[in-house]
């Protein structure tokens, strides 16, 4: 059982599969297409939403349920995270030096194996079936749980573009969820968040069978039109992508310039307040800000010479991303105090008020929402093809794998996936959807460093476009700083997590297991929705 455990396809045999004539998809990405899909994912919420709370930090007070017999002997570390303060800059620069050693890792085997499927497709050819199944499964935390927050954080920063442009509001029930609607009509009887309540034109929420009720239409808004997007070509894909991210690199630019005029150097005074756990913990959620680069490497089948252009968008987009994440938040904590951006959910708008220019507020308002626009287009892109790769081999019911007969695209997971991302973000605020998207990205990223490892040796002969620079040297930092800022993560994170990584196993045995064996006896069957199971 552990031989079929293990069980793996060489690179050769990916490709030869992926490129049947019956499975091929238009070819439309290059280079600079595939620098825009990676800088499209990257900057997004994590620049402008959470580089307030990795520079404040985040307290979070023993629970009693966590005090238990099994947990009692981690019950004197930390819960929450200690503030980073105007050392967030080192902060990022350790995230981008992490995500580094992974990127020259994803571009080796990119390049080698230019297969849709990302670090599910790599695990395969390096690490064995119930290797990529978990990574497969963990890729869901980054894409599909990581849109849900996307999309509401796109829906808040609706609501400030619209009463910026029209001047009036949105009926409260109509834009966010119940939990999060109660909650805001009590801070605005109790005299909090006044400056907010003008963005609704009602605050009464509409009572069904005895409860009110709330839900976020532009989130579900938002979700449907990137998913028809999607659906129609991977062409339409990139230029939408195109015209968000020059939206959004413009509005940074313009916040980096403007905002380094009302910089006051005594704020970047004490600069490391919780010296280095400080820090790390604030490396370890703006790692969330990095989060899709990787993204690239799923559109590996539309690219017109992956070989060449998948390490190039991937470490292009990569350095880009961090020279503005580096500018940004020296200019963030340099505008105000860092402790003025606790719980702050738009650090960056927060830090412009000060200008007293609304035209500046909207500006940076109408920039965040073409971030997350291109956020949620490039994550919807990948998560398909990743349940697309997985079909193939026979992890998941063959439907999974089927390519639209005009547009050449994975529809049916690209519908299934927007509806249920959107269906959630209608009536989920998940609160803490960064922290659990890091550590399963962190994860996968552990599993890429490995498998380059192990390709070395199992597949030494085999051609390598791009080569990994340093190996092992590469490898290995980037599997020991991913795993340090897993573990800077707090400890509640780290039990959904396991948590999370249980049901995909239960899945996997008692569906993906036998069914993988199926295919591989009868490969034929891998693209028959109703093949019987053998």
């Amino acid at each position: 059982m552990i031989r079929k455990l293990l069980r793996t396809k060489s690179p050769e045999t990916l490709v030869n599969e992926a490129y049947d004539e019956e499975r091929l998809m238009k070819k439309h990405l290059s280079a600079l297409d595939l620098i825009a899909f990676g800088v499209g994912a990257t900057i997004g919420s994590g620049i402008f939403a959470l580089t307030g709370t990795a520079a404040a930090g985040q307290a979070i007070e023993n629970q009693d349920w966590i005090h238990t017999p099994l947990l009692n002997f981690v019950l004197h570390a930390p819960l929450g995270r200690e503030g980073a303060g105007p050392a967030l800059v080192i902060s990022f620069l350790i995230a981008a030096v992490a995500c580094g050693f992974a990127a020259m890792c994803y571009a080796e085997l990119a390049a080698m194996i230019p297969v849709s499927g990302s670090a599910y497709t790599f695990a395969y050819a390096s690490l064995g079936e119930v290797v990529a199944w978990i990574i497969g499964w963990d890729l869901i935390l980054e894409y599909a749980v990581g849109n849900i927050a996307v999309a509401v954080s796109w829906s808040d920063h609706f609501l400030h573009c619209f009463h910026g442009m029209f001047g009036v509001g949105l009926p409260l029930w109509l834009c966010t969820d119940s939990v999060t609607a109660l909650s805001r009509k009590a801070s605005f009887a109790a005299g909090h968040l006044l400056s907010q309540k003008e963005l609704y034109s009602t605050l009464d929420l509409p009572v069904m069978f005895g409860h009110p009720v709330a839900f976020n239409l532009p989130a579900l808004a938002i979700m449907l039109l990137v998913t028809g997007i999607l659906v129609i070509g991977i062409k339409e894909s990139a230029m939408a992508n195109s015209m968000a991210v020059l939206i959004k690199v413009l509005v940074v630019i313009f916040f980096i310039i403007y905002g380094f005029g009302l910089v006051k150097t005594s704020n970047w005074v004490p600069f490391a307040p919780s010296g280095f756990p400080g820090i790390m913990g604030g490396a370890a959620i703006v790692f969330f800000s990095f989060i899709g680069f990787d993204a690239v490497s799923s559109t590996a089948e539309e690219t017109k010479n992956p070989q060449r252009d998948m390490p190039i968008g991937m470490i292009g987009s990569l350095i880009l991303c961090t020279i503005l994440y580096v500018l940004v938040s020296l200019v963030l904590t340099g505008i105000l105090p860092y402790q003025r951006y606790l719980n702050d959910a738009a650090p960056v708008a927060t830090a412009l008020a000060v200008s007293g220019a609304p035209w500046a507020h909207l500006l940076v308002a109408i920039g965040a929402l073409a971030g997350m626009t291109s956020v949620i287009l490039v994550f919807q892109l990948g998560q398909p093809r990743i349940f697309m790769a997985m079909a193939r081999d026979g992890l998941l019911p063959g439907f999974f794998g089927k390519l639209h007969p005009k547009y050449r695209t994975p529809y049916i997971p690209t519908i299934l996936t927007g509806v249920l991302v959107g269906l959630a973000a209608l009536f989920i605020d998940i609160g803490e959807a960064a922290e659990l998207t890091n550590i399963g990205t962190l994860a996968a990223f552990i599993i890429v460093c490995a498998g380059v490892l192990f390709l070395r040796r199992t597949s030494p002969d085999t051609v390598r476009p791009f080569q990994c620079p340093l190996v092992p040297l590469v490898p290995w930092l980037g599997i020991i700083s991913c795993f340090i800022l897993m573990l800077s993560l707090p400890i509640v994170t780290w039990i959904r997590f396991f948590v999370w990584m249980g049901i995909g196993a239960a899945i996997y045995f008692a569906y993906g297991y036998r069914r993988a064996e199926a295919v591989l006896a009868a490969p034929a069957q891998a693209d028959d929705p109703q093949a019987p199971l053998s």
